[in-house]
């Protein structure tokens, strides 16, 4: 299912560093240099007339909770009719970097009232819903995905309670013949190719509404 981008319509992206990419807080029009300015730009370079406007509200290090949190302000008072979230890999990390632990029904709680307070709020509002994804650099790293793949179920079903586009991006960057660091360097952020296949997968989800 794809969603229509209106014309002259605002479109977010919120979520965390993946998102933020080193953004300018100080210019709220700023995009970073990360997949929501490739996106972006990409979608008004083949649709000039069709005027969108995108803005950016990733915060790196956020967890669902840290995005719950600060919702009403970055994301219900911009009143955008399209909303992209892509949340919940430092739910993950933070599990096995500091004992930080989000459970899946926390996890689920909280992206759950992020949806539904959106859907009351902006009753037409569009929903765009990434999943979280990891890519292993050592070992270590894969045993975070027995704590990652119920968040990641967590965010499809999601998707499908709320009638939201499903971007699947999990398994996208896993290719047996390609060295995984073409990709990321620490298995979370993503170098510019990174960012260049996440924007490709983002603008597959969304056309141009008629």
């Amino acid at each position: 299912m794809t969603v229509e981008l209106p014309r002259a319509g605002r479109v977010l992206f919120i979520g965390d560093s993946i998102t933020d990419a080193g953004r300018d807080r100080a210019d709220e029009a700023d995009l970073g240099v990360g997949w929501a300015m490739m996106a972006a730009a990409w979608f008004t370079a083949r649709h000039p007339g069709h005027r969108v406007t995108f803005r950016n509200r990733g915060v790196g290090g956020d967890r669902v909770r840290d995005l719950r949190a600060r919702w009403a302000d970055d994301c219900l008072a911009l009143a955008p009719q399209v909303v992209s979230v892509l949340i919940g890999i430092n739910d993950t990390w933070r599990r096995y970097s500091s004992g930080e632990v989000t459970t899946v029904e926390e996890f689920a709680t909280d992206y759950r009232h992020l949806l539904a307070t959106t859907r009351e709020a902006l009753p037409d509002v569009r929903l765009v819903l990434m999943e979280p994804f990891l890519i292993p650099v050592d070992d270590l790293q894969r045993r975070w995905r027995e704590d990652l793949d119920p968040k990641v179920d967590v965010v499809r079903k999601l998707a499908a309670e709320f009638d939201a586009t499903l971007v699947a991006v999990d398994t996208v960057f896993h290719h047996p013949d390609v060295d995984d660091r073409v990709w990321t360097d620490d298995g979370v952020h993503l170098t510019p190719a990174g960012h260049a296949v996440l924007a490709q997968q983002w603008l597959a989800a969304v056309t141009p509404a008629t």
